[in-house]
């Protein structure tokens, strides 16, 4: 039987998170002279009260926490957070259509980046802090957060813990997880505030648009104060900043803890990291020849930035863009829609695949033929110098099965709308690998407003099932899921 009722209680504990962070939002406004400070902290105060409701209502609840109400919780909330998550949007009249505040919403906290907006830059301050907050917070998980506060209510979040942070398994880096949690966290925040800082010595943004991109980058999210993108920014320090930053995103945070412990050793060691950098530097090289050779007319420097920059960009799941990449030739392109089935490492922010599984696949693969010659060998797949178990085997490749699957499906789907293929495709892996940008009618010069209200609500779907790892959200649909 699921516990219902601690249920309801934890998301009541996220929704009050949610409120307040909402309500940084509105001396945002205030400071900038911004008119839309009240309606953003009368949705803070809704958020928080539909919260307290909650808690209040389910306070006595037994605590216990299974693997059903884990996976439940984390559902569940990212779909609360998005609704009232939206209402900033709505009642300031900046998104008046609730379909596209949701979508704008949910492409947040899921750090997708998938945006409806024609015109950033009329949002106001504050708005565009919340939309980049929503990043920020759906980066490292809400949930992550509140293993900080659920330990003193009485609550253990390991099962919040496994249902939520992506990759076949979560790293702790102390036995206790609400220390884990607080050590993520401190990380996150550290790395933030030294982007910003790196940002604001290059003098070319302001302190509201280096703590939004920021915010956005560390999430890989893509999320950005203009609608150019990055593309925005002409400056080669901004693009190198933002990269590397990107590509610290897109490492396992747990690697980054021990970096930042001058434990070097943990990161070299480390197979998915090592291979992460590899695919990074042949893409980038791959495609900057081809810019090179097919756009002459631009620096060397320039087509080995704006190849790295959107190498970094997509891998990772961010979405930033300093270049139409569509513009580019066919084969850069190709090069780049592979690259959007890779995504981070396991423990990042980032969405898709994740670099861990794809080299687990291309072991096993190899593995599989040494077995057509020697087919009595046990010779076991090895990750880190140390064999993988069967099962995790057989998860990854349920994994990408599954992925691969549904991402023919959701491109049947979105094709059956009326949509052209090529924007079908793009809209599918962009949203489902939480990247934004995709091709066709949705690349970096484009955006997903013209999409009818259908194909919206479906491709949020799609975005809570990529940033959920699949099986988070789809378990929810079985039978066996809801039986004693």
């Amino acid at each position: 039987m699921i516990n219902v009722r601690v249920v309801a209680f934890i998301l009541g504990v996220l929704l009050i998170l949610e409120g307040a962070f909402m309500f940084l939002a509105a001396p945002v406004s205030i400071v900038h002279g911004d008119n839309d400070a009240l309606y953003i902290l009368l949705s803070s105060l809704a958020t928080a009260l539909a919260g307290f409701l909650l808690w209040i209502s389910f306070r006595n609840c037994n605590k216990n926490i299974g693997k059903r109400e884990g996976y439940l919780i984390v559902s569940l909330g990212w779909v609360l957070f998005s609704f009232f998550g939206s209402i900033p949007f709505l009642i300031t009249g900046a998104i008046p259509s609730y379909t596209d505040a949701f979508f704008e919403t949910i492409s947040g906290f899921t750090t997708t980046g998938a945006s409806v907006l024609n015109d950033i830059e009329s949002l106001s301050h504050g708005l565009l802090f919340w939309r980049s907050m929503t990043q920020w917070l759906g980066g490292m998980g809400i949930i992550v957060l509140s293993l900080v506060i659920l330990p003193i209510l009485g609550i253990g979040g390991m099962q919040l813990f496994i249902a939520e942070v992506p990759g076949p398994t979560p790293d702790k880096l102390h036995p206790r997880i609400k220390e884990t949690a607080k050590r993520l966290w401190g990380v996150y925040f550290i790395i933030t505030s030294l982007e910003v800082i790196l940002l604001l010595f290059g003098k070319d943004m302001t302190l509201f648009d280096a703590v939004c991109h920021s915010f956005t980058t560390l999430a890989t999210g893509g999320y950005s104060t203009k609608q150019m993108s990055i593309a925005f920014y002409s400056s080669p320090y901004v693009h190198y900043v933002i990269a590397f930053f990107m590509m610290i995103a897109g490492t396992n945070f747990a690697l980054t803890y021990f970096i930042m412990h001058f434990k070097f050793k943990n990161l070299w060691r480390n197979e998915e990291f090592r291979a992460f950098l590899s695919f990074i530097g042949i893409f980038t090289l791959g495609i900057t020849i081809i810019l090179i050779f097919t756009v002459p007319e631009q620096s060397i420097e320039k087509s080995f930035r704006n190849s790295l920059f959107q190498v970094v960009s997509i891998i990772t799941t961010t979405g930033y863009t300093t270049a139409d990449y569509l513009s580019w030739m066919p084969s850069a392109i190709i090069l780049l829609l592979i690259l959007m089935f890779f995504g981070g490492s396991a423990g990042s922010t980032g969405g898709s695949i994740k670099i861990v599984r794809i080299v687990l696949l291309l072991k096993n693969g190899l593995i599989e033929l040494k077995r057509l010659i020697h087919p009595n060998a046990i010779v076991p797949v090895r990750l880190n110098r140390e064999a993988v178990k069967p099962e995790i085997i057989t998860n990854v490749l349920a994994f990408i099965s599954g992925y691969l699957l549904i991402t023919v499906i959701g491109v049947i789907v979105v094709s059956f709308m009326g949509y052209d293929l090529e924007t079908s495709m793009g809209s599918v892996a962009a949203t489902l690998g939480n990247i934004g940008p995709g091709i066709g009618d949705v690349g970096p010069a484009f955006n997903y407003s013209h999409f009818n209200d259908i194909t919206k609500w479906f491709l949020s779907f799609l975005m809570l099932v990529g940033r959920l790892e699949l099986f988070t959200v789809l378990v929810l649909f079985t039978p066996t899921f809801w039986k004693k």
